[in-house]
Parts: structure tokens; C-alpha cells; sequence
């Protein structure tokens, strides 16, 4: 398992990955947008050269928030979530975040778990977030 940062000739990959986990994913566009704002930094993990996970947050100012974060379902439940998610917390705080945001869907507790486990806590919910109507918890991660 290798990890490193972003490359804009990963977008298709992870274009494609997103499309596999999740109903509602972000689309080359949209990658390419955030991942060229200047605000952005992704971190991912590959194994022979295929992208196994992946995440990418957003900083503005002293915070920051996590804008995507998946793994390919055959590599789930291994710790990969959890190294990019500790990935993206370091680069937060070597840029001086102060505080992480992120939101989750209301069903998905393994990715709430994933989160709780790295020190975020849910501080409210965003009612019809997801296009297809679903709630989103909104949570938060202070650093030191």
C-alpha cells in the first residue's frame, strides 16, 4: 500500500471509484474544480497502481473541511479510511486549521464510526441535505 498526494492525472480514477461508492458522486468537473481552487489537498492510497481510497479537504483560513473520503468496497474495513483520514488531519494542522468539518449521511454509520473514532463529534443535523432527501450530521474535529 503506497500513499501520496493528489495528482491531477488521478481524476479520472478517482472519478471512476467515486462513481462505484457512493449514489450521489462528484463528477470529473467537480473534481477538477475543487482539486484546482487552491485551497484543496488529497491524499490516497494505491496498491500496483490502482487508487484503493482516497480523500481531499478543503482550507480556508484556520479551517478546513473534509469534502470527500471513500474506499473500494473490496478494501473496506482494513484501516485505509483511517490513513487517509489521519493524512488529511496532519496536513490540516501543519497549515494551521484549527478546526475540520465534514458531513455524513444519517445511514452510514461506518463512516460516523470511522469519524468518532478520529475525534470528531456531531454538533447538528442538516435536514433534506442529500438530493435524494436524505439528513446529513454535521461534525467537527477541534485541534490543538
Amino acid at each position: 500500500m503506497n500513499g501520496r498526494e493528489w495528482r491531477y492525472d488521478d481524476l479520472g480514477a478517482i472519478a471512476a471509484l467515486e462513481a462505484e461508492c457512493f449514489s450521489d458522486p462528484w463528477n470529473m468537473r467537480m473534481l477538477a474544480e475543487s482539486f484546482l481552487s487552491g485551497r484543496f489537498f488529497g491524499s490516497l492510497l494505491e496498491e500496483g497502481g490502482v487508487i484503493t481510497a482516497y480523500g481531499g479537504m478543503s482550507v480556508v483560513a484556520d479551517e478546513a473541511e473534509v469534502q470527500l473520503i471513500a474506499t473500494a468496497e473490496m478494501y473496506r474495513r482494513c484501516g485505509r479510511g483511517g490513513k487517509v483520514m489521519e493524512d488529511l488531519l496532519c496536513e490540516a494542522a501543519r497549515r494551521g486549521v484549527r478546526r475540520v468539518f465534514l458531513e455524513v449521511r444519517v445511514s452510514n454509520a461506518p463512516a460516523m464510526m470511522l469519524y468518532l473514532k478520529h475525534g470528531f463529534r456531531g454538533v447538528y443535523a442538516r435536514a433534506r441535505y442529500y438530493a435524494d432527501g436524505e439528513d446529513a450530521i454535521v461534525m467537527v474535529k477541534e485541534l490543538g
